[in-house]
């Protein structure tokens, strides 16, 4: 018997939660697989100074993809408040705009990363060395000129569960994933292409992910959302920037973070700290996207019931999603110190970089016990059309907090320091969420 679709305007108990966006979960966590898949087989197959290159340049790669993320996400939240108000021409419009908007800004984005790409690689590694550079070089040219494949691949995940195909979008990325492992796989083991193979299956595996729901949004469908006449409204624009700016700066301090976590361990640990930090990222990237996905998953939710005005819905929804997030942080945080060992040995190629990377994830673990509440409470706010309070939330997190306390931390704790600094951000940045809740309750009525 097919399942009934669980739809926007529903009430939403814990079950019809997890059932709704258990596909973005998967979504997200799939996404990660590129970077992953990648690292094990230039890991393996291709050296270590390779694997060192590409940890060096994907923060910047990162940077530049979360112009899509931000267009996704700040556009959802505003196309699923305008469906909650009943206007759906104004939010075809409004969708059919922002795709291409995304598309022209990868093309802009992607031919300014290739012109900088080699003084960048440069001043990053300027402690790494040379062929390390080098590599770093190669991969980022080759993922920079697909970048419009990952800036939309990026921006359908959100559109794709604010058009009701949360379980399309998850077959969409399952395949595109499934792709770059098989290319990865033909392109490295096959062909000997070495870094510049697993580069060109990540563009590949970005593309399938990116071309796929063109081609659905394109023809007749029974979504919520299909392409119609593009309508441009500067207001419905700017807010949709800013609405999603919380998610652009979350993913730039992410990667001006990882930047930062590179100088410390290159200064610390040379080459062997920069490929230990790789691995814990891979973990990290992997946890970070479950919580990511999940309050992805359930912002349309939120912005529907706010376009409605359903306010004993909003209260709801925080209740129980705050209630998910807390016992994933246990799971997790479990998960994590368990694998440690074995997860270490997977990538790690000297006895220096085993020991480097199981210490790190026992220590980094413990971030994940409270990392989903302001990722939750950053994409909440976000979906209630609040991108000032969302983007608060997001830059004091990542730019004051996480910026902060790697560079104080492994001045009085060394190596230690470095991997507790996540830890401290985290902490404080819950803090900083839970006051945000408190805050704005009478105003929304949640």
């Amino acid at each position: 018997m097919k399942r009934k679709r669980i739809g926007l305007a529903e009430h939403f108990n814990f079950r019809k939660i997890i059932l709704f966006t258990l596909p973005s979960v998967v979504m997200a966590v799939f996404t990660s697989i590129y970077s992953i898949v990648d690292g094990v087989f230039v890991s393996k197959m291709v050296g270590d100074t390779a694997f060192a290159g590409l940890n060096l340049i994907w923060p910047v790669i990162m940077i530049l993809g979360a112009i899509g993320l931000m267009f996704g996400s700040g556009g959802s939240a505003l196309i699923a408040k305008t469906l909650g108000e009943g206007d759906r021409e104004k939010a075809l419009g409004c969708f059919s705009f922002l795709v291409i908007a995304i598309a022209v800004a990868g093309v802009v984005f992607g031919g300014i990363g290739l012109a900088v790409v080699r003084p960048v690689a440069a001043l990053l590694g300027k402690d790494a060395s040379p062929e390390t550079v080098r590599f770093a070089v190669l991969y980022g040219m080759i993922l920079l000129a697909g970048l419009p494949f990952l800036m939309l691949q990026f921006a359908f995940q959100s559109f794709l569960v604010t058009a009701e195909k949360a379980t399309l979008g998850f077959a969409v990325t399952v395949a595109a994933g499934l792709t770059n492992v098989a290319l990865d796989a033909l392109f490295i083991a096959g062909f000997g292409w070495g870094l510049a193979g697993a580069a060109a299956a990540t563009v590949v595996g970005q593309a399938v992910g990116a071309v796929v729901p063109v081609v659905y949004f394109a023809c007749r469908n029974s979504s919520l959302l299909r392409f119609s006449k593009p309508r441009f409204e500067v207001k419905s624009f700017f807010r949709a920037c800013a609405n999603g700016s919380s998610e652009l700066l979350s993913n730039i301090s992410f990667s001006l973070v990882s930047i930062l976590y590179n100088t410390q361990l290159l200064r610390l640990a040379g080459d062997n700290g920069v490929i230990a930090y790789g691995i814990i990222m891979y973990m990290s990237t992997i946890f970070f996207n479950i919580y990511f996905g999940f309050s992805m998953g359930i912002a349309p939710v939120v912005g529907y019931h706010f376009g409605a005005q359903n306010t004993d819905e909003l209260k709801n929804l925080r209740k129980r999603c705050l209630v998910i997030i807390a016992v994933l942080g246990l799971a997790l945080t479990g998960i994590s110190e368990a694998l440690a060992v074995p997860f270490a040995k997977i990538f790690a190629t000297s006895e220096e970089v085993y020991l480097l990377t199981r210490n790190g994830i026992y220590l980094y673990s413990l971030a994940y016990l409270l990392m989903g509440v302001s990722v939750f409470g950053s994409a909440f706010f976000t979906a209630l059309n609040n991108g000032l309070v969302s983007a608060s939330i997001s830059f004091i997190r990542s730019l004051i907090f996480q910026c902060g306390t790697i560079l104080l931390m492994p001045v009085w704790w060394g190596l230690a320091g470095v991997w507790l600094a996540a830890v401290a951000a985290d902490v404080l940045a819950c803090a900083v969420t839970v006051s945000f809740f408190l805050l704005m309750r009478k105003k929304y009525r949640y």
